[in-house]
């Protein structure tokens, strides 16, 4: 079984415990940030991920949203690295609102070198190697060359974070609601990335994101044929919380690149 396989097996024993959780779960704890809970089933998920995934790499480090930091030490930049996020969409989860998906992406000297992300309600398991390309379970996939005149774009609200964060990415929903057929929402960023890969949305956008929420996503997405970046259009520097905009093939720079005033949280 190949590295990537095992992590995908890890991924539908993930799937498993969350499937096992009653129709409506109250939250163990919170974190910083509006309304940032954490489940005993996120807890349990990790656990379950850190002894798998340190079963098939033993050397690889390991960074999990209910333990990690929004600034990586710099030994992750060498070797092998774990980064998961055992529930994304925790507020969905609570109450059964779906989706909500187990991350994992490995990096390799400090980029996303395998991204898996399985939504255990649908059974979809999306996965993709660097090189290798993209899958929805056993189908090759590919992001959509539709305009973004002739897309779907979702969003997500940062609501974690300072007033002016979230406030800005409602100014920036209504600017690509101008701009594409209609906004989406699912609260899952994850979730969000893997439907630009497949080609169901034409670009998603949250103005700050840490890395456990996209680094399995964007590993699919670009190996999808679509990019993502910082929503100022530079790269992600894989180290630290970031702005996000995942991009498919088909949206041109001029189509999607926002105004800075709006990623300040000011109108124009």
């Amino acid at each position: 079984m190949t590295i990537k396989e095992e992590i995908m097996q890890a991924a539908y024993g993930a799937g498993e415990i969350m499937r096992s959780a009653p129709p409506a779960v109250d939250y163990a704890g919170s974190k910083t940030g509006h309304a940032n809970y954490v489940t005993e089933y996120d807890s349990r998920v990790q656990e379950y991920l850190l002894q798998r995934l340190s079963a098939v790499l033993p050397e690889a480090n390991f960074v999990g949203e209910e333990n990690g930091k929004e600034v990586f030490r710099e030994e992750y930049a060498k070797g092998y690295t774990f980064v998961v996020d055992p529930i994304d969409g925790t507020s969905n989860f609570m109450k059964a609102y779906r989706p909500s998906v187990t991350s994992i992406a490995l990096l390799k000297d400090g980029k996303p070198w395998i991204g898996v992300i399985y939504n255990p309600y649908t059974d979809q398991m999306f996965h993709a190697q660097a090189g290798c390309g993209a899958y929805e379970n056993d189908s090759r996939i590919f992001s959509s060359e539709a305009p973004l005149s002739d897309s779907l774009v979702s969003m997500g609200t940062a609501p974690y974070y300072e007033e002016e964060v979230s406030r800005s990415a409602f100014l920036l929903g209504h600017w690509y609601l101008l701009r594409s057929i209609d906004i989406r929402r699912s609260g899952s960023a994850a979730w969000d990335i893997c439907m630009v890969a497949a080609g169901h949305i034409g670009l998603f956008f949250e103005p700050r994101l840490c890395l456990w929420d996209f680094a399995a996503g964007a590993c699919i997405l670009q190996e999808a044929g679509g990019s993502i970046t910082a929503m100022d259009g530079t790269e992600l520097n894989w180290r630290t919380s970031s702005s996000i905009l995942a991009v498919s093939r088909g949206a041109a720079a001029g189509d999607y690149l926002p105004p800075r005033e709006l990623m300040a949280g000011k109108p124009i």
